[in-house]
């Protein structure tokens, strides 16, 4: 086992296009670390900078206190399990388990019975030993997927590299197989960088998730705390389904007290977004909230007060035990609230939408717009 750290990394490829930009990261021993973002962001390449199948531009990459920026891919002693399986269509499962292991076996100083035993061992583990004898195409994609994790674990490894290795399967094996795979990791407690575009594969998988964007590192930590404190708007944005509402308006006091002008009404602030507030009077801003954090009422309701927005309903999404209510403000910022299934909404109705404003966070505006709420001081500063 070891840690894998990654410093300043760039990768520029011809032409001057810039794929990873000064990444800074490390996966800790034993952890399991999840790089997420859109496609084009960088992280795949990132993981196969780390496997040796590219060569940084710049900075150093360190596998357990070894520099392997000059190590060949086969002697970094790390396992990747590739998006499209890669095995050999010639072999049985078998013998794609136990083919490194067999072209390594006296450099290993292993024997053909300490492999054998050694597949064996975990194609019970992934639930594979009654295929064994088959060659790939016999196989269904969720088998395919634990040959490829499989063949992988034999190595043991000083760290496994996973490359959106759910992506060509059923949503309902994808649920299946992400539990395997952090249930494996549990028991095998192997360092591990898993790379998906999916947040919510990232959210439940990951000990700390790593969200990129255009080749840069945009936020590492534990996935409640990224999910709870983004640090700017394209994470807001990026993690959590449905993705969180953002409105236009600006800072404005009220005696005193901080208010969030949204063009149509004013909505006080309450909770981490109130300190930064007081200091940014007549700031263009961009308030984030929840669709969690939305409630919704009837117009005219005995509750109507200061905080709540007149809004017409566009679209009802049924969600099982929820509605996502897609709705657009009398000031012309769209909105989704979640809500109960029993809600008695329909497209075209006029609602007041009351936002909890104790959970609202304050963003500067732009696409990279900084979380204010999270500052100490609230002091703004720009965002390239």
């Amino acid at each position: 086992m070891a840690r894998v750290t990654l410093r300043n990394v760039s990768k520029v490829y011809p032409g001057g296009v810039t794929a990873v930009d000064g990444l800074t990261l490390e996966a800790a021993d034993e952890q399991f670390v999840v790089l997420v973002g859109p496609s084009g962001c960088g992280k795949s390449t990132t993981l196969r900078l780390i496997a040796g199948l590219e060569e940084p531009s710049s900075g150093t990459i360190e596998i357990g206190e070894r520099v392997v920026n000059d190590v060949q891919p086969k002697d970094r002693d790390i396992a990747m399990v590739f998006q499209n399986y890669a095995l050999y269509p010639h072999m049985t499962v078998w013998k794609n388990m136990a083919f490194s292991l067999l072209l390594r076996r006296r450099e290993l100083g292993l024997s053909r019975a300490d492999i054998d035993r050694k597949v064996r061992e975990t194609a019970r583990m992934l639930g594979i030993e009654d295929v064994l004898d088959r060659r790939p195409r016999a196989l269904s994609g969720g088998q395919r997927q634990r040959v490829a994790v499989g063949r992988a674990i034999v190595r043991d490894p000083k760290a496994f590299l996973f490359d959106e290795p759910l992506s060509n399967v059923d949503a309902q094996l994808r649920t299946d197989m992400r539990t395997e795979i952090k249930n494996l990791h549990r028991r095998l407690r192997t360092t591990t960088l898993y790379v998906t575009h999916d947040q919510e594969e990232a959210m439940t998988l990951g000990d700390v998730i790593a969200v990129m964007k255009d080749g840069r590192l945009q936020q590492v930590g534990p996935p409640l705390e990224v999910y709870q404190r983004p640090v700017n708007r394209f994470v807001a944005s990026f993690v959590g389904t449905p993705a969180m509402n953002f409105l236009n308006g600006r800072v404005v006091t009220d005696r005193g007290a901080p208010e969030f002008d949204e063009g149509s009404c004013r909505i006080p602030f309450r909770g981490p977004a109130s300190e930064a507030a007081a200091r940014l009077a007549g700031e263009p801003m961009v308030l984030g909230i929840r669709p969690t954090a939305i409630g919704l009422m009837p117009v005219g309701g005995r509750d109507v007060r200061a905080g709540v927005l007149n809004a017409r309903i566009d679209l009802v999404e049924p969600q099982g035990e929820w509605l996502d209510v897609h709705a657009t403000t009398a000031g012309r910022n769209r909105v989704v609230a979640r809500v109960g299934a029993g809600a008695p909404v329909s497209e075209g109705q006029a609602v007041c939408l009351v936002p909890d404003s104790s959970r609202t966070h304050l963003f500067e505006p732009g696409p990279l717009g900084r979380n204010v709420s999270r500052s100490e001081d609230g002091a703004m500063t720009r965002v390239a």
